[in-house]
């Protein structure tokens, strides 16, 4: 019995540097050890398992998780209606930037992320916060997997129901 076992172990061992090899390692890393037909996985030291070793693929610097934020969009204000809104909104990552921004005074100027510039575009959009129509730079904190379902930025006055200004995301 301790002979199938050992038998078993080799198998295994085998079987599991044949996979490692067959994965093989680019050029950046480190080298990958096998281990010999003669070794079982029970003549393999605390220090050498699984858990310790390196892993055979890893990220350059230049693939590092911040590449992988989707790219920032922008876009332009313009005033609906008769309205004055200026500036740019930028959507980037993890919250929205208004930058250069002026509007007409109101007394319940809010932003949201929106796809279109219509009341019905406002009531189904994404209220973001309370906006200040002389302060030139504003920023509101979102939920990246969300923004991405809006192309619009609405400047809006909830009390009077009113589009200010939008701007087009892209």
């Amino acid at each position: 019995m301790r002979t199938l076992t050992k038998a078993l172990a080799l198998g295994a061992g085998l079987t599991l540097s044949l996979s490692l090899a067959a994965c093989g390692a680019d050029s950046g890393s480190a080298p990958t050890e096998s281990m010999a037909p003669s070794e079982s996985m029970d003549s393999m030291a605390p220090s050498e398992s699984m858990d310790s070793m390196e892993p055979m693929d890893s990220m350059s610097p230049s693939e590092s998780m911040d590449s992988m934020e989707p790219m920032a969009s922008t876009g332009m204000f313009e005033g609906v209606g008769g309205k004055m809104v200026t500036g740019t909104a930028e959507l980037s990552g993890s919250k929205l930037i208004l930058k250069d921004f002026a509007s007409d005074e109101a007394p319940d100027l809010h932003v949201y992320l929106t796809n279109g510039s219509t009341e019905a575009d406002v009531e189904a959009g994404m209220e973001l916060g309370k906006v200040r129509y002389d302060q030139a730079m504003q920023e509101f904190a979102l939920d990246e997997m969300q923004a991405g379902m809006y192309n619009t930025v609405v400047i809006h006055c909830d009390k009077a129901k009113t589009v200010y200004g939008a701007a087009s995301l892209s």
